[in-house]
């Protein structure tokens, strides 16, 4: 029995179509399983805080989004989040950039969870995590309200640390 091209080409494509359904999807995706709390009084997610190694983390909220940035405390990266709030949860997703790369290397994207907390002394804090790719748990991520910071969003910018804008052509002599 003889097939044709497109008879073959046929049957390919189904099989591959009931291989992918088989598979039933990425069974190694991580997500957070949290109920959200509530806020605590007071407080509000607007605010800046710090990480030793994230740095400084500017949030800003507006009815139940929120927008984020940070620039890493050894000034390698910048990076940005948005997410929607509930309650004492927020859920979102992130992208970092690295300063003087360019290319798929360049930039890291994920997802991630805070949750909203009064720790001691009645400083707030964010607890999470974040994943890489589809995944929203796999690092920790433990931020401290800054007291008398104001959140300025517009102070991270993809502007090179060092002064220049990573052009090569500005170094040759």
């Amino acid at each position: 029995m003889k097939i044709s091209r497109r008879d073959a080409i046929s049957f390919l494509a189904a099989a591959a179509g009931v291989a992918v359904v088989a598979c039933g999807g990425d069974p190694g995706l991580r997500a957070a399983n949290l109920t959200a709390g509530n806020m605590p009084d007071g407080e509000s997610w607007t605010g800046v805080y710090f990480h030793p190694v994230y740095g400084y983390l500017h949030l800003q909220e507006s009815d139940n989004n929120i927008v984020g940035k940070w620039k890493r405390a050894d000034q390698s990266a910048w990076g940005e989040l948005s997410g929607v709030k509930t309650g004492n949860l927020l859920h979102y997703k992130w992208k970092e950039h690295k300063y003087g790369l360019v290319g798929p290397s360049s930039v890291s994207e994920g997802k991630g969870y805070f949750v909203y907390t009064v720790g001691k002394e009645n400083i707030a804090e964010l607890n999470g995590q974040f994943g890489v790719g589809d995944d929203e748990v796999g690092a920790d991520w433990h931020c401290v309200k800054q007291v008398r910071m104001t959140p300025n969003l517009n102070s991270i910018t993809g502007d090179n640390p060092n002064g220049t804008n990573g052009s090569a052509k500005e170094n040759w002599q």
